[in-house]
């Protein structure tokens, strides 16, 4: 298993908050990690690739291939370093998965990382019309990280295993001395579903600690559009429905 590490832009970091959100329950994280790239021009500085990630690839805008990689990016934003982290893949196996968090670890160590959020969702078997946020953390200290109404610590019981990157480099980060805070959206557990919704919670606790003036029309216009797609889909679906019932009674 190797890691190919490909530095696009050396930058010197001091008291770095990274940021990481992967595909996962509803993309929420993955959702929630772009938005907050593309709306605060975080440029690319690192690239990852490894033989661990999926045996696929990607075809780009350009119509060329483009092999799975997980990229980190930079944007200081008053006066604050920050580093996100995301892409479209995450490492297909455990073992996969606890070697990259400890490869990302080191950097981080590299980049004086004083703080690291993970993003992801909580599954449910119906989509909720007002998603709640839930943290956790390494430590009681990173756990007062978000003293927010809109951050919910009473976690246990609510979640079980939180599998992938956005858990598992949370518990690996106390052994590097890194405080580190996980934040989850509840989302619809649905493997197709987007949970939108729950990236917007997610990106209200994170505009309001740090100030990011985030702007949510966009987003808000995405959401009004896939709510209209997802009830005309069950509007057909209810019709054939119906269909095959009228059909199967005339037979």
């Amino acid at each position: 298993m190797s890691f190919d590490i490909k530095t696009l832009k050396k930058i010197k970091f001091w008291d770095s908050i990274i940021i990481e959100g992967l595909p996962g329950i509803g993309n929420v994280g993955k959702i929630t990690l772009d938005y907050l790239v593309d709306s605060l021009n975080a440029e690319p500085f690192l690239e990852i690739y490894s033989n661990s990630f999926p045996n696929s690839v990607f075809v780009n805008e350009k119509n060329l291939i483009d092999l799975p990689r997980i990229t980190l990016y930079h944007r200081k934003i008053n006066g604050k370093e920050f580093i996100f982290l995301g892409g479209d893949v995450q490492p297909v196996d455990e073992r996969a998965s606890y070697e990259f968090c400890e490869e990302v670890l080191k950097l981080l160590i590299k980049f004086n990382t004083k703080k690291i959020i993970t993003l992801g969702g909580i599954g449910l078997p119906r989509i909720p019309n007002s998603p709640k946020v839930y943290a956790t953390a390494n430590s009681k200290e990173a756990m007062n990280f978000f003293n927010s109404k809109r951050v919910n610590k009473q976690i246990f019981g609510t979640v079980g295993p939180i599998i992938g990157v956005t858990g598992l480099i949370v518990g690996l980060s106390k052994e590097y001395g890194i405080d580190a805070v996980c934040l989850l959206a509840q989302t619809f557990g649905h493997p197709s579903y987007l949970g939108i919704k729950g990236a917007r919670e997610l990106l209200k606790a994170l505009n309001e600690k740090f100030k990011f003036n985030l702007d949510f029309k966009s987003l808000n216009d995405e959401i009004k559009d896939i709510e209209k797609e997802i009830k005309n889909k069950t509007k057909e679906i209810i019709g054939l429905t119906q269909k095959k019932q009228e059909v199967s009674y005339i037979g």
